[in-house]
């Protein structure tokens, strides 16, 4: 297993699944949201209010497409998707894992959905991000796990392990 990318909406748990995951792994855990502020100098939100959405896609995309890493746990922006070479640089990377969470529940747990620095157009509400990100993450995932409400987080690392054991499992005997 050369690197798992975790993909998933904001409030999904990639960063914080993605750490216990790479401890577990003894990968390296990388978090594109903190390269991105690093490379730009800015914060996500200012990026975004400063900057707009376009602008900050271009970014994120520039900073996933710089990745040159092995035995590590990716945790990209939820709006990785969004750009084609960005998940597509991911993609090449390794298994990309869609850590799925319904919208009910992501609206419970997002409460600061105008400081997040989350990538979404003046108007938009995260029902509509949800909308437009959800068939995009079912498309480029290669695992899609259910990850909502009564899930510990023990209990979704060892499910994102062992779908991916099953995927290893199905493409050695295919």
């Amino acid at each position: 297993m050369n690197n798992i990318t975790l993909i998933g909406m904001p409030g999904s748990g990639k960063s914080t699944v993605g750490v216990l995951l790479a401890k577990a792994l003894g990968f390296q855990f990388v978090d594109v949201d903190l390269l991105i502020q690093q490379r730009e100098g800015a914060l996500l939100q200012e990026l975004l209010d400063n900057r707009g959405v376009e602008p900050f896609l271009d970014a994120e995309e520039a900073a996933i497409c710089s990745l040159a890493c092995t035995g590590a746990v990716i945790a990209p922006g939820g709006s990785a998707v969004c750009r084609a070479g960005a998940i597509g640089h991911l993609r090449t990377l390794g298994r990309v894992v869609y850590l799925h969470v319904p919208l009910p529940e992501l609206e419970r747990r997002i409460h600061n959905i105008t400081t997040r620095g989350i990538a979404m157009a003046p108007g938009q509400t995260l029902a509509d991000v949800y909308a437009a990100r959800e068939p995009l993450y079912r498309r480029y995932a290669d695992l899609t796990l259910d990850v909502g409400e009564g899930r510990g987080l023990e209990e979704t690392v060892a499910a994102v392990l062992q779908g991916l054991l099953g995927l290893n499992t199905a493409q050695a005997q295919g």
